[in-house]
Formats: structure tokens, C-alpha cells, sequence
């Protein structure tokens, strides 16, 4: 292993920790790492392992946007509901940081849904829009580690 795998690996081991920490761009801390990997050993293999990793990972973008929004709609959860969750979300990053993401998108999410719905009807939808997104989460997590096996592989094969 030459020093080029050893930063390449700590930058998509970063990217995949970005998977599950809000406001770290997981999946491309993974992609750029992966591709100056590429840029750096510049062989054609390198390339090919490479090319692999972006593909898994613009598979794993489409599809972690389209089943947790399918599954969304189909329960009937407005955008607006996953709009006031977003931005209680951000909020809450600020007022605690790193898990006050979730604990306002959660609080964003219910109050939303408590306003259209009612308190009782609320609890449904809220938790449908977090399974939706621990299931987001999930299929990026997914993405992230087969494309940091890809990389790998192609890391210990050049």
C-alpha cells in the first residue's frame, strides 16, 4: 500500500461516517476520494475500479431519493410536513449540535403533522417520515460501503 491508498482509504472511511452524521456530505467525501485515488495511481484499472464506485454510488443517489419517497407519498405525507421537519432539523443542529438534527426533525415532522391531523392521527405520519428517512439513510450507507469495497479491491489489485 502506498500512501495514496492510506489517505484515499481515511477520506471515503470519512465519507462513510458523513453517511450517518448530518451536514457531512458522506457520499461525495467517498466519490472525490475515490476519484483523485484514480487521478493519483493513473492506471487504466484504477480507473475501471473507479468507474465502478461512481456507478454504485449514482445507483444508491436515485434510488435512496425514489423508495423513501415513494413510501412517503403512498402514506400520504405532504411535502410541507417533511419541509417544517427540514427546517426544525437545521434549527436543531444549532441548538444541540449533531443530534439536534434529528431530535428537530422529529419535533418538525410531528408539529406539522399535529397541526394538519390532530395529536393522536400525527404519530402515524411521523413515524412513516422516519422510517422513510432511516431507510434514506440506509440505502446511502449501502452505496457508500460498496463503493468503498469496490475501491478496495482496486486498491489492492494495482
Amino acid at each position: 500500500m502506498q500512501t495514496v491508498d492510506v489517505l484515499a482509504g481515511l477520506g471515503i472511511a470519512l465519507g462513510v461516517v458523513g453517511v450517518l452524521v448530518p451536514f457531512l456530505p458522506g457520499t461525495f467525501l467517498v466519490a472525490a476520494s475515490v476519484v483523485v485515488w484514480a487521478s493519483v495511481v493513473g492506471s487504466g484499472e484504477a480507473w475501471a475500479w473507479t468507474s465502478a464506485a461512481l456507478a454504485v454510488l449514482a445507483v444508491g443517489t436515485v434510488v435512496k431519493y425514489a423508495v423513501p419517497h415513494r413510501r412517503i407519498r403512498d402514506a400520504g405525507v405532504p411535502h410541507r410536513t417533511l419541509l417544517a421537519g427540514a427546517v426544525l432539523g437545521v434549527a436543531g443542529f444549532f441548538v444541540i449540535p449533531v443530534v439536534g438534527v434529528v431530535v428537530g426533525f422529529v419535533a418538525g415532522v410531528y408539529a406539522a403533522e399535529a397541526a394538519r391531523l390532530g395529536p393522536t392521527a400525527a404519530r402515524p405520519a411521523t413515524w412513516t417520515a422516519l422510517k422513510a428517512v432511516g431507510l434514506w439513510m440506509l440505502l446511502e450507507l449501502v452505496a457508500a460501503m460498496l463503493a468503498a469495497t469496490a475501491w478496495l479491491a482496486g486498491a489492492l489489485s494495482t
